[in-house]
């Protein structure tokens, strides 16, 4: 034998040896060796790749450190649409879900019950980015964003880089085509570590795993990528040239022989009690958990009978997500600061003193109108109950009476828009009923500036501009406030 041959025949040995490794820590989570075998391993094929560059290839494990940074992601067009899911957020919730999947399978009971239970897959909810990976032959050839559900972004040269995403699928029988879906998360000891390299380094440091995980899928520079702690978890298909099991959990458990890695927390329920059974011993162990969670998702576990019930628009009527409570904190408002929106609306926002809620720095929170301060009986000063409410918008929530200072102060909604000066004044509702009219204050305090008052115009230029309306590309929203504090423009026409 060659020596050329030798190494190819080595170099074969390495990849397949390396892959194997890879699925039994990645997919079975039982390591076969450790870590320090694994990159002598992996040092070896550097070595003999580096000596024979012809030798190497797309799918071999030392390929994931990222290539050429590109210009701009292309676009990918999903054959199957990436759809959402709707929200349980009480018990009420998921239990009107399973009398609906019931009915819809006919096999719902009467007044007294005796409905046949449901099987259901559960498994966390994740968080963080959903990405398709599509693999033809048994080989990854694209990875995309969810994007709009329609369109994503092409991310392949980025997800190439996730140590437990393959590059080739074990074993065989896989269909010609087939598209995998997921998540594709940070877990929370790497973005620990993360954060700590970006502030030693000087670089951006992140609010939370999420976030950490979506700005590194998304660089163009896959080296960049490549550096982050980030993990694959699939849980479903998309385009599929063949078949595959006909449940949910059995389908995802092939997917999981084939080396995909799938939900460790992965279970079959019967009936909507065993769901909620495993919804809250989830939440038990929610913090405990090694990467960031917002709730459970359970899937009718029947392929067919997904197929029957059918989706919504945007949703599927066979699957929902149970979200967790919104997480909540304390802390001090030190003000209230009235915005001016694009109909001339002057509501009160929220200054708070920073505070983490459910993993991000919340310093302000909308207090929506007069009507819902007076309810709250909030005063400047007072210690606030903040809920990240669906766990993205910061609201004030409860005031904590007892903690009170003896300076608080009253919330005063102002005469005159802090904008332009104009007179504030209270709208009011008109009633019509029988020829009579009569009328009552409404919950809105509006500046009577319209298109003098510079924060409605910004407001409506930058409506006009939007993808619902006009659609002008490139005008973004700084550029319009700077163009209006210049007064270069002083209407949409």
């Amino acid at each position: 034998m060659t020596e050329a041959s030798i190494a190819a025949q080595r170099i074969e040995q390495l990849r397949a040896e390396l892959d194997g490794h890879n699925y039994r820590y990645y997919v079975l989570d039982e390591p076969s060796v450790p870590d320090a075998e694994y990159d002598r391993l992996f040092r070896e094929l550097q070595a003999l790749e580096a000596e024979h560059p012809q030798l190497v290839t797309p799918e071999s494990p030392t390929q994931r450190v990222g290539g050429e940074a590109l210009a701009a992601f292309g676009e990918v067009r999903h054959e199957v649409p990436m759809l959402s899911l709707g929200n349980a957020f009480e018990e009420e919730d998921l239990l009107a879900f399973d009398r609906s999947v019931q009915s819809g399978l006919g096999l719902a009971g009467d007044l007294f019950g005796g409905g046949v239970e449901v099987e259901y897959s559960c498994e966390p909810k994740l968080d963080g980015l959903a990405v398709s990976l599509r693999y033809e032959n048994g080989q990854l050839v694209r990875g995309a964003t969810r994007g709009d559900g329609s369109t994503g972004e092409d991310i392949s040269s980025n997800v190439r880089t996730i140590r437990n995403v393959p590059l080739k699928l074990q074993g065989e029988g896989w269909p010609q085509v087939l598209e995998v879906r997921g998540e594709v998360f940070m877990p929370k000891s790497g973005f620990e570590e993360l954060n700590v390299r970006q502030a030693e380094s000087g670089g951006k440091t992140f609010a939370n795993p999420r976030n950490a995980a979506a700005g590194s899928l998304r660089q163009l520079d896959p080296k960049i990528t490549a550096s982050r702690p980030l993990e694959f978890c699939c849980y479903g298909v998309g385009q599929v040239s063949g078949e595959l099991p006909a449940t949910q959990v059995g389908m995802l458990e092939q997917l999981k022989a084939w080396g995909i890695p799938i939900s460790r927390e992965l279970k079959l329920a019967k009936g909507v009690q065993a769901c909620l059974d495993y919804y809250r011993d989830i939440g038990e162990r929610r913090m405990g958990l090694p990467y960031d969670i917002d709730g459970v998702v359970f899937k009718v576990n029947t392929i067919e009978d997904q197929q029957q019930l059918g989706f919504r628009a945007r949703t599927p009527h066979w699957a929902i997500a149970h979200k967790f409570p919104a997480q909540e904190e304390l802390t001090e408002l030190l003000d209230v600061e009235f915005q001016v929106g694009r109909t001339g609306a002057v509501t009160p926002v929220a200054r708070l003193k920073p505070v983490k809620v459910a993993g991000v720095m919340v310093a302000n929170a909308t207090l929506h109108n007069m009507d819902e301060v007076a309810r709250l009986g909030v005063m400047i000063g007072d210690t606030v109950i903040i809920r990240r409410a669906g766990d993205v918008i910061p609201q004030v929530m409860a005031v904590v009476p007892e903690r009170r200072p003896a300076d608080a102060r009253d919330v005063q909604i102002p005469e005159n828009c802090p904008v332009c000066g104009s007179h504030v004044e209270r709208t009011q509702l008109v009633k019509r009923s029988k020829g009579k009219e009569t009328f009552s204050e409404g919950s809105v305090y509006r500046c009577v500036g319209r298109l003098a008052c510079g924060a409605q115009l910004k407001q409506a230029i930058i409506h006009f501009v939007s993808r619902r309306a006009m659609d002008i590309e490139g005008l973004g929203d700084k550029t319009i406030e700077q163009l209006v504090d210049e007064q270069l423009i002083a209407s949409p026409a």
